[in-house]
């Protein structure tokens, strides 16, 4: 089992996602901006990691939460935007620094509101298959 491929994934994704003409203009941050942040943007978040190797070498299952975090009134920018990110990630197979990414699959999402209802907050989980 190998963590080592996740600094490049995660620039993997960022440069994936950044790319996206439908996510122009939406911020991708790893981070929330100081002061809660604001407005509506994507936040590369959590991962839970797994071994995958086999006889041909090493691999890792990344399990990779990536969120849309929107004060936006009702849900719908948030899951246009959470479509958005599905498009664009879900059996592609971005450049990466360290490793190749072998899938990217859609495994759950979970909507919800935040701080009174003023926030909306959707958390996509992708499972991604490295070869290391």
């Amino acid at each position: 089992m190998s963590y080592s491929g996740a600094a490049a994934l995660q620039s993997a994704l960022f440069a994936a996602l950044s790319a996206a003409p439908a996510l122009a203009g939406v911020s991708i941050l790893d981070a929330i901006p100081a002061g809660g942040g604001g407005g509506t943007f994507v936040l590369l978040g959590p991962e839970e990691v797994t071994d995958a190797s086999d006889k041909s070498g090493l691999g890792a299952d990344h399990r990779v939460v990536i969120s849309v975090i929107s004060d936006a009134r009702g849900f719908l920018e948030a899951k246009e935007i959470a479509a958005d990110i599905s498009d664009a990630l879900v059996d592609a197979t971005p450049p990466i620094s360290r490793g190749r990414i072998v899938s990217i699959g859609f495994v759950k999402a979970v909507a919800k509101r935040l701080k009174d209802g003023d926030v909306r907050r959707i958390d996509l989980t992708f499972r991604v298959r490295l070869d290391l």
